[in-house]
């Protein structure tokens, strides 16, 4: 079994909307880039909401998401996994990141979303619990899997259901109370 360790979040100087995935796969390890399996819906959708081309150079990926106040990171900071799906992870081996440390320094974040069903049930179990202050009040979205192992969905229905919730998070922040009940009633929604 092979120990995965995570990478640092992508965070710019005020994100609004912070996308967890669960752990890094192989194709994201070899690159030390996140989401660089060819078939990720995920670049494909942020093209959607940023306009920046999937198959642009990842550091201008990276600056565009910064600039539309998206940060990118992992609710793991390691784990023990054979191959990249996140149901052979070792429950026993899991370390989560430090979400109070970031969630402090980056107080403009109003949504936590969860890039699958793994990523949000690591932050509901494992960090959420121990969350303080305002960061306790952030519940966190569930969206679809970019992976290509959520074959489930196509990806036009991935897309529509990601930017059902980010655009308008992005555009307005959260909105409050009518809105977040609006987010989790589209995150109830989500099967993958």
């Amino acid at each position: 079994m092979t120990r995965v360790v995570a990478f640092a979040p992508l965070i710019g100087r005020a994100p609004r909307v912070l996308i967890l995935g669960s752990l890094p796969g192989a194709a994201s390890l070899a690159a030390n880039e996140y989401y660089a399996h060819p078939r990720n819906a995920f670049w494909p959708i942020l093209e959607k909401l940023t306009g920046i081309a999937a198959a642009a150079p990842y550091q201008e990926r990276v600056a565009a998401a910064q600039r539309a106040g998206i940060a990118v990171w992992d609710v793991l900071a390691a784990a023990s996994r054979p191959g990249s799906l996140d149901s052979s992870i070792d429950q026993r081996s899991l370390v989560t990141n430090d979400f109070d440390d970031l969630l402090r320094r980056r107080r403009t974040i109003e949504l936590i979303a969860c890039n699958g069903q793994m990523s949000a049930k690591l932050f509901r179990q494992r960090v959420q619990p121990h969350l303080m202050g305002r960061a306790a009040k952030l519940l966190p979205i569930t969206l679809p899997s970019t992976s290509p192992a959520n074959a489930g969905l196509s990806f036009e229905r991935k897309a529509a259901l990601w930017l059902a919730v980010l655009r308008p998070a992005l555009q307005h922040g959260s909105g409050g109370a009518g809105r977040s009940a609006r987010l989790q009633e589209i995150s109830a929604d989500v099967v993958d």
